[in-house]
């Protein structure tokens, strides 16, 4: 069961925050401050009400199937983890509530696009690690072949 978890929210929590990241690109692109405000009502409610419970699954998940393997992939997905949850919680959801709150208050000056700046690196930054840890549990699950290359790199 915490293998089909892990695989499950390991695939969704990502696809949160790449929806969100798409979502917000297109909307500031192309859509209207009303737009905007929109999109950033529904990324805090419902939307971070499902990303972190996700994240939280995915990560937990995770370090439980990891209590008994050891090796280079798996080093390298649990350093990742810390940096993503604190990136998640202590940048990612911090500027989704407050650019909600500014956005509804129609308060669209230079110090909301430098939250929302901040909010799209932090995106994908996560967005970056969480597909080098999903690559390398595709890769200890055997479903990822590693190519010549990395394979005497790895040596």
């Amino acid at each position: 069961m915490p293998k089909f978890a892990h695989l499950l929210a390991g695939f969704l929590a990502p696809l949160c925050i790449a929806t969100f990241f798409l979502s917000t690109l297109l909307t500031e692109l192309f859509g209207s401050h009303a737009a905007v405000a929109q999109l950033k009502s529904l990324i805090v409610t419902p939307g971070l009400w499902i990303m972190v419970p996700l994240m939280a699954a995915a990560g937990g998940s995770g370090m439980l199937l990891a209590r008994s393997r050891k090796g280079r992939l798996v080093e390298a997905k649990k350093k990742r983890m810390p940096f993503i949850a604190a990136n998640g919680l202590l940048v990612l959801v911090p500027c989704a509530i407050v650019l909600n709150r500014w956005a509804v208050a129609g308060s669209f000056d230079t110090a909301f696009y430098v939250v929302q700046a901040i909010e799209l690196v932090a995106g994908a930054t996560n967005l970056a690690l969480m597909g080098l840890n999903a690559r390398d549990g595709l890769r200890m699950a055997g479903r990822l072949r590693i190519g010549p290359a990395v394979a005497e790199k790895a040596r």
